[in-house]
Parts: C-alpha cells; structure tokens; sequence
C-alpha cells in the first residue's frame, strides 16, 4: 500500500503497536486506540469510533495476553481475544479497509517435530489458545476479504513487559536461574515484525482492484529464523549483559516444564515456517541471534 493512508493502531499503548507506529513509511496518519476510549468487547463502540476515523488500514496488536490468567478468566479472553477482533472485521468490511490482526504459535499443540505452517490444523491447549483461535476464526469468517491474519512467537522488544528485562532483572537479583529447557520456540523481536506486517501492506495495492494481482490476503506466519528453548534464550541474554559488565547469575540451569507448573500448559515446539511469508514478499527474516543483538543496542543498561 503506498500513497498516505490513515492506519487505526489498536493497542496502541503495547510493545508491537509502538513498533509498528516507528516503522509506517512518512507520511502516514496513525491514530491509535486503547483501553480506555476503546474496548474491543464493545461492538458498538468499535464500530462507531472506526467509522467515524474511516481508516485506509486497521493493525490490531491489542489482546488479553495473561497466559496463566486468561485460564482463569476465559470469558474477558475470549471478548476481548475473540469477539474483539471480528467487531474489528466488521467495521473494515463496511469501511473497506485493510486489517491486519495478529495471532499466535499457542493456537498449536506443540506436537509436531518439525515448523508449523499456515494450514496445519490449530489445536491449542489452553484458554488464551483457544481465544486467540476463536479471532482467527472471527476475522476469516466475518466475509471481508481484505484480511491478514500474522501469527507470531515469543515477543519482546522496548516499551513493555517481556522475558529479556525479566531475565536481565534477575541475573541482577540471584546467583543462579532456573529456566524450563522442553519448550522450544522462536524469539521474535517486535521492530522485525513491524517491519513484516508493513512488508505484507506493501502488497496491497492503493486502490482495490488495481495492480497486476490480487494481494495475498490470508495467514501468515513470521518469527525471527532460527530455534532455541526458553533455557536457551536466557543463555544468551545472560552473556550479553555480562559483555556489559558484572551479572551476579552464576550459572542459567536448565528445568523442566515439571519442574515449573503454570496455570496453562503450553506447547513444547512452537517454531513456525516464515516459507510463505518469504515467498509472498521477496524478502530475508533475521535471525533472532541478530534481533537480539539489535535490542540490546537500542535498550538502556
């Protein structure tokens, strides 16, 4: 998509909505909403405040992201993760417009040995799962074509919460961490997939109808390349700080899944295949080695 468009950034408050509003090309208009001027569980108030903006593009990076949480409450999970995102729909088919709406590697179980692609059949294994799977489902069935469905994996990135400050925080607190080593997965930093899902709008032509083909509208699936485990991840954020100077954590010690019970299971591999992706758009995915490196560039020690 190319042109000046206005793109409605909801979850605007959030660590991918931050990325995303850094990486429009100039002279977008981004007007974000979160909570509380907008909630994704009121229909009538989504519509209302999308129709009377009338966007070109709506990014919906607003979700219920308490993993353990959401097992407690499915129901907030599942307004908010679930119907939310089909109110959004609605209001892009009457307005036509282009969304993009992110998802997740947990609507898969985990059992399969080798990556997931985009039609390999979801089966999540608890409740922020299944509420993100009931969004997909939302928005591939709210009959506007005009849809990209962008799971990803394993966020961090600056401006909120993730697993690199909370590795960083405790390597400063304790002598020894212990980190689960069965779950294997891909980090994904959030100025890559900004960078991604401005990539996939770059397809959309200006105005609909035109261009050579139609644009690839669909699921996606992007991560940064590569693998590792959560014990793995930590591994390398430890000895990133220590090049920056003291770590009190002595030794990052693997665990088991067992050996750390949580409210909500989650999948032991979760890598995704970022085939289509590439092939759709032409372009390279870094690796999340790379993404890593550039975080710690941007953050402040």
């Amino acid at each position: 998509m190319t042109g000046h468009p206005t793109l409605a950034l909801i979850g605007a408050k959030g660590m991918l909505a931050g990325a995303v509003a850094r990486g429009v090309p100039a002279g977008w208009r981004v007007v974000g909403y979160d909570l509380p001027e907008l909630d994704l569980a009121d229909r009538d108030g989504v519509l209302r405040t999308l129709e009377g903006l009338g966007p070109e593009v709506i990014v919906n990076c607003a979700a219920y992201t308490d993993v353990d949480g959401c097992e407690a409450r499915e129901d907030l999970a599942n307004r908010v993760n679930g119907e939310g995102p089909g109110h959004l729909a609605e209001a892009a088919r009457r307005l036509d417009a282009v969304l993009v709406h992110l998802s997740t590697d947990y609507v898969f179980d985990g059992t399969k040995n080798e990556p997931y692609v985009e039609d390999d059949p979801p089966s999540p294994l608890g409740a922020y799962g299944r509420s993100k799977l009931l969004g997909e489902q939302r928005v591939l069935a709210s009959g506007h074509s005009r849809c990209f469905v962008v799971r990803t994996s394993w966020l961090y990135g600056p401006g909120g919460k993730n697993f690199v400050e909370t590795i960083a925080r405790l390597a400063g607190e304790r002598e020894e961490l212990r980190v689960v080593a069965d779950q294997v997965g891909c980090p994904t930093y959030t100025e890559d997939l900004a960078r991604a899902l401005v990539t996939l709008l770059a397809l959309v032509p200006t105005s609909p109808g035109t261009g050579n083909r139609a644009p690839p509208y669909g699921i996606y699936h992007f991560s940064n390349e590569g693998s590792c485990s959560w014990h793995g991840f930590a591994l390398e954020i430890t000895a990133r700080l220590r090049e920056r100077g003291p770590v009190r954590a002595r030794a990052v010690l693997p665990i088991s899944t067992a050996e750390y019970p949580t409210p909500a299971r989650r999948p032991p591999y979760s890598i995704l295949s970022k085939q289509k992706y590439i092939t759709a758009t032409g372009q390279p995915v870094p690796h999340w080695k790379d993404g890593l490196t550039r975080y710690f560039e941007s953050r402040k020690s």
